[in-house]
């Protein structure tokens, strides 16, 4: 049997959505963290026939058999159980975690040559935009990518940035459904343009601000630097959401956190889930608990950014 862990993803959001302009112009790119929990495990065991169990058992089993068509030869049947998952369209990146965690079980257990988390985005069809997750998925930790050229399938790393042992993020999701995916998605981003002004900005803001901070271990100028990427971010889609964020509730809870003096707060992705950045499990304990009157119809969880040492 073989057993894969995948962390969870926060986008604090892409850098350039305009249609592009040349050749050389990189589209997308962005900024975003590896959390541990809530996280996804996919097992894969020998098996009778093809079967797909657990959360989200479908749309694993869409992962693996575009998985096995990329092989183009017979394989063995195995089962595959999603143990752990969380909700999709949470802005938590499951799809890509999903994707790449069955992807990395069948290969492992059909004893298949090595495949680093590109080549299985390629073969599952993730990384359309945001890299964030792919690269995040082998190494974990703060994510930055460039964003796409026409020739790259994967928009390339950046950086990839372990943060302090001792910093935590309380991730707040809201009991509610959202309809930033799919068709209404690809909608929103086919009107959405970023003036070359807002992209520069927030390039400096990446590299020259968020990288620096984090290497330096520099809580409030991360925190800072991350709040502004995230609302400068959010503006090309400001028109479709009615705001920076994609609910009137994510905006309050975000103004809420930062009046309790949290800096490194945002909206992954489309949301709903919010995050707060903090220094210490103390300072997390302490920001869930504040909130658990204030914020009903919110589930918090705190968790650690994701760590895959390297030797």
């Amino acid at each position: 049997m073989t057993r894969v862990m995948a962390p969870s993803r926060l986008h604090f959001g892409l850098m350039n959505v305009s249609p592009r302009v040349d050749e050389t112009s990189r589209r997308f790119g962005g900024v975003g963290l590896m959390i541990d929990q809530p996280g996804v495990a996919v097992t894969a065991r020998p098996a009778e026939a093809w079967q797909f169990e657990g959360m989200l058992a479908s749309r694993a089993q869409v992962f693996a058999h575009r998985f096995l068509a990329s092989l183009e030869f017979p394989t063995r049947p195995l089962q595959v159980l999603v143990e752990r998952c969380p909700a999709e369209h949470t802005g938590l990146g499951v799809g890509t975690q999903l994707g790449l965690a069955v992807a990395r079980a069948i290969a492992v257990e059909l004893e298949l040559p090595e495949m680093d988390a590109v080549e299985l985005a390629r073969r599952t069809g993730r990384g359309e935009r945001s890299a964030i997750g792919v690269h995040g998925f082998d190494r974990g930790g703060l994510v930055v990518e460039e964003g796409k050229l026409p020739v790259d399938l994967i928009s390339p790393l950046a950086h990839c940035i372990l943060l302090p042992e001792d910093w935590r993020v309380a991730v707040f999701v809201p009991h509610l459904h959202t309809a930033w995916h799919g068709p209404r998605e690809r909608e929103v981003f086919a009107s959405a343009e970023t003036d070359s002004s807002i992209a520069d900005t927030l390039h400096l803001i990446a590299f020259e601000r968020i990288v620096p901070a984090a290497v330096a271990g520099d809580i409030d100028a991360f925190g800072d630097a991350v709040h502004q990427f995230n609302r400068i971010a959010g503006s090309p889609f400001a028109g479709a959401q009615g705001g920076v964020y994609s609910s009137r509730e994510a905006a309050e809870l975000i103004e809420r956190i930062r009046r309790l003096g949290v800096a490194g707060v945002g909206q992954s992705s489309w949301g709903p889930a919010v995050f707060a950045i903090v220094k210490s499990p103390d300072r997390a304990g302490w920001l869930v608990q504040e909130l658990k009157s204030s914020a009903r119809g919110w589930s918090a969880r705190e968790s650690i950014g994701h760590r895959v040492e390297r030797t």
